[in-house]
Order: structure tokens, then sequence, then C-alpha cells
């Protein structure tokens, strides 16, 4: 029996391979092709990024043996891979590059080619035959590949395009051009296969970067394991210099980490006890111990690489269109190679040697391998580039539609503010300070909005005693109630208050001249009217004017939604030099992306929780984070540094991406339309036919490749990165909450 790595799955088992060989997109849809013949076997999913696929197997397939010969019979080397929900990722273990298979039969059409040439100088009578041997012996595994493709499916295989125009050569008497076609067909092969290792090299250095033991503290005493050993609530030492063997949480020491790897950001990051760590950061000064709060298989840089992997399988829109035209595409050009075989002999006169010389080099020109690379090798080193950098990417189609967007739309609290609003004002009508901050914590002791959050702070840094309160509730939108010391109180917004009665002068001109100054205002009340104002300010993120300033400069728009009062929303607009659309409830939001939209593709960034709707409404969603929960599961794109300036840097990256990609398709169609015209004239031979193909595959690769070298961007002072990023999920719904908004929105203005 086959030994195979398994998981249970519905009508059978999900068997997961890592699949050698596969060097260009082309060969995902020949093995998905081939093992949706198989009986038992379905929901086929190949990554070519990653290099592995999975299935369900039920009944006779359901041990593995059946599908792992078929993929061999197609020239692919299947291996077992551990159950990805059970364990860490493992960095696969691949042979160097001159020891592959495909390495192997560069040697052994080599050494034919060469023994041929000899053979020609010694009896130059056989020279033909000695050839045409060459051409044939290094034609067999071709020419087995091409026999197994065309049984599972696919006729109109590169394989079958080579071994035609192979045995085509021969049969017209250009045995020699026939044996160095076979040649220089496995150099290509193997370059494709050393390109497609460098690619997937970005995913590797992320799973190194986990160390794969730690040292685990129990009863005392240390004890190196295994990472995938610790559990949830363990105790691991980090010695300086040694990176996170886990994510947790500090609960002793206090250190700088440079958590680079996970979130791009270069500067280091002090930490100290209560802060969250990841795993594969470095720590850089003093000895840490840290409670383990993921397991390795859960930790941040494996989800991080799972969703890399699925972002780079899944299809661009460009990608999915060329896939369909090279479906007819490759049928068509051998349909067009016979005609120009058979046509002007027929028709004119021509000789037939002569013609059917141009079809065969045209037939080798006709190879759709590049032109098929030429956007997802694009995508892959795009959605890795900026993985690098702190930006992540769920699929082609958000970075195709980055790249594309006319507008921004951003949420306030904690996107483009840091999400700690703190109290700077009390204002007392009865009684002290202190005892307007005690009530006022009191009703808000039940609540986890960051205003609540502020004012809980506020009142145990003063050092006051907060009440008990009872009968707690909500009015969405209004005010928070409680009663304490048996006295009903509200903690609500001044238009709240005004609806509980009139606001005297002297108040409304207070709360006016503090949401002026971009304060959000709350109003104590009791039951016989107010008893206080409390002002609190949310502080801009120290790069969020230059996140604006750089998306202007890009041609896009930049737009604030935000649940705020309109002063205050204003007020940090200002600031930030950014247009602002304000007092917004969730479904305002939704409606301002639409009219958005009607405008042109946009980008709609927030925290992921209470911005979901218009996230998901928008042509791409993109996640503030700093590696949470949020970061990695909401939206279409993550800013892991939580830095609002990666907008802009997506939109770069986007853009350089769909060049990249415009290059691409230049280089493969403009070099088949050169050869095909000198084809047809008759100044391409055989030999310069595929390696005009071959030529283009890899240029077209290497092409991709720079877009892992993309300088990044030059960064102001890094945002500030601590325990209070990691509340910043309960955004502008906050206001509305405290009733600090209204409904009531317009189209946006210029």
């Amino acid at each position: 029996m086959a030994m195979i790595a398994a998981t249970e799955g519905q009508g059978g088992r999900i068997l997961r391979y890592r699949v050698d060989g596969m060097d260009c997109p082309s060969c995902v849809g020949k093995l998905e092709t081939a093992l949706g013949r198989i009986e038992g076997v379905s929901g086929v999913e190949v990554n070519f990024a990653a290099g592995t696929l999975a299935f369900g197997a039920a009944g006779a397939a359901a041990d593995g043996s059946a599908v792992e010969q078929k993929i061999r019979a197609l020239g692919f080397t299947p291996t077992a891979i551990a159950d990805t929900a059970a364990k860490a990722p493992a960095p696969a273990e691949a042979a160097p590059w001159w020891r592959e298979r495909k390495a192997q039969l560069v040697g052994f059409t080599g050494l034919l080619l060469a023994a041929a040439f000899v053979a020609a100088q010694i009896v130059p009578a056989e020279a033909e035959w000695a050839y045409v041997a060459a051409a044939l012996l290094g034609l067999v595994p071709v020419a087995r590949r091409a026999l197994a493709l065309i049984r599972s499916g696919s006729p109109f295989s590169i394989e079958t395009l080579m071994a035609v125009a192979a045995v085509g050569a021969i049969a017209i008497g250009a045995a020699s051009e026939a044996a160095v076609v076979v040649f220089l067909f496995a150099v290509g092969e193997l370059l494709e296969t050393v390109a497609a290792g460098r690619a997937r090299q970005g995913i590797k250095a992320l799973v190194a970067l986990v160390p794969r033991t730690a040292q685990r503290e129990a009863n005392g005493v240390l004890a190196t394991v295994p990472v995938d050993d610790l559990a949830v609530g363990d105790i691991v030492l980090v010695r300086p210099g040694d990176r996170v063997p886990a994510d947790g949480e500090i609960v002793d020491g206090a250190s700088e980490l440079d958590e680079a790897p996970i979130t791009g950001e270069s500067v280091p990051v002090a930490k100290a006890a209560g802060d969250a760590v990841y795993a594969g950061s470095i720590n850089a000064g003093g000895v840490l111990r840290v409670q383990v709060s993921r397991t390795a298989a859960d930790n941040t840089i494996a989800r991080i690489i799972h969703m890399v992997e699925a972002a780079q399988a899944s299809k661009a829109p460009t990608a999915r269109f060329i896939d369909r035209f090279s479906a007819w595409y490759t049928p068509a050009a051998m349909a067009v190679a016979a005609l120009v075989i058979a046509g002007p002999p027929l028709l004119f006169g021509g000789d037939w040697s002569v013609w059917a010389y141009r079809g065969l080099s045209l037939l080798l020109i006709a190879c759709p391998c590049a032109l098929v690379l030429s956007t997802p090798a694009a995508i892959a080193s795009g959605i890795a580039a900026g993985t690098r950098r702190g930006l992540l990417l769920k699929g082609g189609a958000a970075l195709e539609a980055l790249g594309k967007v006319k507008a921004v739309a951003f949420d306030k609290t904690g996107t483009l503010t840091l999400g700690r609003p703190q109290v700077t004002d009390i204002v007392a009508l009865e009684g002290t300070e202190a005892a307007v901050l005690a009530e006022a914590a009191a009703v808000e002791s039940g609540s986890s909005h960051p205003l609540a959050r502020a004012i809980l702070e506020e009142a145990a840094a003063r050092e006051v005693a907060v009440p008990a309160v009872a009968d707690a509730s909500a009015l969405p939108g209004k005010a928070v109630l409680g009663r304490v010391g048996g006295a009903l109180l509200a903690v609500g917004s001044p238009r709240y208050a005004a609806e509980r009665g009139t606001l005297p002068a002297a108040l409304a001109d207070r709360v006016a001249a503090l949401e002026g100054r971009g304060k959000t205002v709350v109003v104590l009340l009791g039951e016989s009217g107010p008893r206080g104002l409390i002002g609190l300010r949310d502080e801009p993120r120290d790069d969020a004017a230059a996140a604006v300033a750089a998306l202007r400069r890009a041609g896009v728009r930049p737009v604030m939604l935000t649940g705020d009062n309109r002063r205050t929303a204003e007020a940090v607009a200002g600031t930030l030099g950014i247009a602002v659309e304000a007092e917004l409830l969730p479904d305002d939001k939704l409606a301002a992306i639409g009219w958005l939209k009607a405008e042109g593709p946009v980008a709609m960034v927030g925290d992921g929780i209470n911005d979901a709707p218009a996230l998901a409404a928008a042509s791409v969603g993109v996640a503030m984070g700093g590696g949470t929960d949020v970061a990695l599961e909401t939206a279409d794109a993550a800013l892991m540094h939580n830095r609002v300036t990666g907008v802009a840097e997506l939109i770069g990256l986007s853009r350089a991406t769909l060049a990249n990609i415009r290059q691409n398709i230049a280089v493969a169609l403009g070099l088949k339309a050169l050869f095909l015209a000198t084809t047809l004239f008759g100044a391409t031979s055989l030999w310069m036919a595929i390696l005009a193909d071959t030529g283009a595959t890899v240029l077209v690769t290497l092409n991709a490749l720079r877009l892992l070298r993309l300088p990044a961007p030059a960064r102001g002072q890094a945002a500030a990165h601590g325990k209070g990023d990691d509340h910043a999920a309960a955004g502008d719904d906050h206001c509305c909450a405290h009733g600090a908004c209204r409904s009531g929105s317009k189209p946006i203005e210029a």
C-alpha cells in the first residue's frame, strides 16, 4: 500500500502530496484532467506555486496507489505530506537541481547528441542514422509522457507538439536538427524547473523562520522539545538572539523584538510582560519567558504560509482568461501548422519538404508555455513580495484589483487613528470631576468599546473608586444606561442628551468647542438632566498624513468614512488633508461605498469587524491588523505591520505586478509573432524555433522574479505597536453605541 498522509473527509479521505516536476502552470491542468478521470477521485486541487496536490479519494482510489501511478506516468514525482491540520508546515527537502530527473534527461540527450556528432565525423556516410538514433532515443521519455497525457485527456500538450515535430523532422531528412531540438527541449524544461524552484523559495524561507525546537520550562526544569510538541499554556524560555518558537504572551522579562519576518517592519519593537509575541520574531535583548497561546500548526507564520499558498493557487482574472485562450490556441496552432505544411504544395505547387519543415518549426514556436506562465508567475512573485513587506494578499484577484482602484475609503478609529482614545477633559456640572468620572466609569464598566475603556482607564489612573452598577443596558446608536446607587444614569452623545431635554446654551457651546478641537464628547445624564461632560481624543497615526499624501500622488482619491460626530471628524480630516463623511451608521458606510464604486473600483480600509459590510462591498477590502485574527481572516488583504502607508504600498505593488504581466505577455506574443514571420519566410530552423520557445519561457519567469527585488518604499516613523493595537477592532461603532453619530449620509464631495 502506498505511504500516504490523509484525513477523513466526507465520502472518503483527503490525500495530500508534494509533486516535484511541476515547472509550468500548464502542469496544473494536466494533473487536474488526468486525476479527475480516476474513479473515486474528487475535488482535485493543484497548487503550482507551492508544488502541492490535494484531493478526495474513495473506494479503490482511497489508498492513493492509483493516483501515484498516474502522477508518475505523467512525468512527475509524488511524495506524501503530513496532514496540515496536525502539524506545523515543514520545509520540503527538494533535491539539488542537478539531481533532478530533468537534469538527468539533459545529460542523457546531450551525450546522445555528442555521440552522434562524433559518429558522423568518423563515419560520414552513416551520419544521418547516428542522428536518427540520438533523436529517437532522446524522444522516448517525451513520447511516453505525451501518450500518457493523451490517454489522460490532454492531447494538445507541449510533449505532443515536441514529439510530432521531432518525428516529422526525421521523416523529412532533418535528423540532426531533430536531435538538437530534443536536447534543447530537455534544457528548456530543466531551466523552467530551476526558475520555478526559485519562485517557491519565498514560502520555504517563511517556513524556515520558525525554530524546530524550543526550551520548555516545566516545574522549574528546562527541556529541549520539538516545537510541534508545544501546547497552549506551556512556558518557553527565549534567550537573546533566539527566534520565538511560538505565538504567545510575555509573562516575565523585557526586550526588543525584530518582527520583520511577520510584519515587514524593520524597526525592533519594545516588548514587556503582557505583550504578545509572534513565532519567528528575533529576541534582540533580554531573556523572556513566554506563555504559548497557539500551537505550531496555528501560529501566525503557519497561517500566513497557508494563506499565501492559497492566494498563489487562486487564479487572477487575467490568468483565467489566458487559460481559456490557451485551451483553443494550441489545437488552433496545430491546425495552422498543418495548413502551412499542406496548403502551399497543394494550392501553389510548393515543395513538400520545404513547407513541411516550416510547418514543423511553426509547431514548435506555437507552444503556449510562456504565455500561460506570464500571469501566474508575476502574481506569485507579487504576492511573495508583499508578504515579505508585511502586506498579506489573499489572491491574484485582489492583487490585480488594487492597481485599478480610483478611490480608497478609510475607517477612522483604529485605521487613520491609533484606536486608543484618551480622556482629555472632564467638566463637572454637578459635584466634582472625580464624581463625574466615577459615575461614568460605573455605567461603562460592562462595555468593551474604546470610549468605555478610555473612561475606565482614566478612572484607574486617578485611583477613583468606581461604584457598582445594576440594570446595565444599551440603546443602540444612542447611549449606555445603568443604575448607580439607586439612580438611573446614562452616558451618551450630546444629541441623545438634547433628545432628553434642551441643552443649556453654555453647555452646547462647551460641547462645540471640544468637538472643534477634534475631540469626541459624551454626556453623563442623571434623571434630572446633565451631570457632566467627558472629552476624549484619539490621535491620528504617525503615518496617516503621509499615507493620504502618497495616495494623492498616485492619483487615488482618499476619503474618510466615520461614525464619529461631524466636528470631530472634520478636525481630524483637516489635520490629515482628507475628504470626510461623518456621522455614518454601518448602513450609511455601505451606501457610501456604493457611490464611490459608481465612479470606479474602490478599496475599503478598516478594522475588519464593524466595517465588515463595507469591506465586503468594496472592490477590495483591506484590514488593519498587526498579526491579529482580524487581519488574517477578514477582507482581501491585510496590513500586518499596522501601518496605514501600507495601502499605498499595496497599490504600488499591484501596479508593478500588472506592468510585469503586460511585459510578460508582450514578450511571449512578440517572440512568437517575430519567429512566425521568419518561419514562413524560411529563416527559422527547428532548433531556433525550440530555442525561441524556451527562451521566451525563461525570460517571462526571470522578469516575474524581478518583483521579488522591488525596493521597499521610504518609511517614516513606525506606527506604535503594543497591546492597544489588538483592541482597535471595535472601530467607529463605539460612537454609534454611545449615540455619537446620526444616520444621514450624502454623496461624497471631492
